[in-house]
C-alpha cells in the first residue's frame, strides 16, 4: 500500500477531526494497527493456558521432554517467553526496521550509559520492597505468585521458570516502553504515555485489584525514565526483579519463613 493510501483512506471514512486535532499520519496507524494486532494475537496465542490442553502442547511435548528433560512442566512458560519474545520484541523491531526505516536505538534499545542510571532503579526497587511485603500477605496474590506452582520445587525449575519469566519482561518493556512509548512521543508528546498505559493496564485485568491500578502507576513512570534515558532495558531488569522479589516472597509466605524459602531458591 502506497506510504499516504491508507491516512487518506481513513479520513475519507472517519467524520472531520475536531479544530486543532492532529491529522492522520501513516506511522502513527501502522504503530496503532500493528499493536492491537500483536496484542489479540499474544492474548489468545502466547500464554501458557495456550501452550496446554491445545495442539501445540501435542505437538511440542516431545520436543520438551527432549529439550527440558525432567523439567518438562516448564515447556507452557518457555513457550510464554518464546512467544513475548516474538509478538512483543522482535515483531515490532521488523517493524522499525522495514517500514520506520529507523534504528532499533530511536526506540529504547540503549545499552551505552544505562549503568549511570542505575541508582534510580536500585532506588524504586527499595520503595517497592516494603509493598511487595505487603502484598505477600494478601490471599489474592498468594494464590498467583509464582504463575507455576512447580516454581516452589527450588533450583533450576526456580531458575528456569524466572528466566522464562524474564523473557516475558523484556517482551513487556520492550513493547510497551519501547515500541509504544517511543514511536507515539513523537506525535502526541507526553500524552504518548497515557496512550501506551490503557493497554497496559488492561493485561493486568487477571491479576489482583492493587495490581492493576499499581500497573497504571508503573506504565507512567517507567514510560518516563524511558523516554528520559533514553532506555527502556533498566527498566527491563527492574520490572524481572520485581517479579522474581514477589515470588520469593510468596513462597517464603507458603513454606513457613525466609529459611525454607532460601533453601528453595537456592
Amino acid at each position: 500500500m502506497p506510504p499516504r493510501l491508507l491516512p487518506r483512506l481513513l479520513s475519507r471514512l472517519l467524520p472531520p477531526r475536531p479544530a486543532g486535532a492532529p491529522e492522520l499520519d501513516r506511522a502513527n496507524v501502522v504503530v496503532f494497527l500493528w499493536a492491537t494486532l500483536l496484542l489479540i494475537v499474544f492474548q489468545y496465542f502466547g500464554k501458557p493456558e495456550s501452550y496446554r490442553n491445545s495442539a501445540l502442547e501435542s505437538l511440542l511435548s516431545p520436543l520438551a521432554v527432549r529439550a527440558l528433560g525432567t523439567h518438562a512442566d516448564l515447556a507452557p512458560y518457555a513457550y510464554w517467553g518464546v512467544m513475548s519474545l516474538l509478538l512483543r520484541t522482535l515483531i515490532p523491531l521488523t517493524v522499525v526496521a522495514m517500514l520506520f526505516r529507523a534504528s532499533p536505538r530511536d526506540f529504547g534499545w540503549r545499552w551505552r550509559g544505562t549503568l549511570s542510571h542505575a541508582p534510580i532503579y536500585v532506588g524504586l526497587w527499595l520503595v517497592m520492597l516494603p509493598l511487595l511485603i505487603a502484598a505477600s500477605t494478601m490471599p489474592s496474590f498468594q494464590a498467583k505468585y509464582p504463575f507455576f506452582r512447580g516454581a516452589m520445587a527450588g533450583g533450576l525449575t526456580f531458575w528456569g521458570y524466572e528466566l522464562a519469566y524474564g523473557l516475558q519482561f523484556l517482551g513487556v518493556e520492550a513493547f510497551f516502553r519501547g515500541f509504544l512509548t517511543f514511536s507515539l512521543f513523537r506525535r502526541f508528546g507526553h500524552y504518548a504515555l497515557f496512550i501506551m498505559a490503557i493497554p497496559y493496564v488492561m493485561i493486568h485485568f487477571n491479576k489482583p485489584l492493587p495490581e492493576v491500578f499499581g500497573a497504571f502507576a508503573a506504565a507512567l513512570l517507567l514510560g518516563s525514565l524511558a523516554l528520559r534515558t533514553g532506555s527502556f532495558i533498566p527498566g527491563f531488569f527492574l520490572h524481572w526483579a520485581i517479579g522474581i522479589t514477589m515470588d520469593v516472597l510468596a513462597i517464603a509466605k507458603a513454606n513457613g519463613g525466609w529459611r525454607n524459602a532460601l533453601a528453595v531458591v537456592f
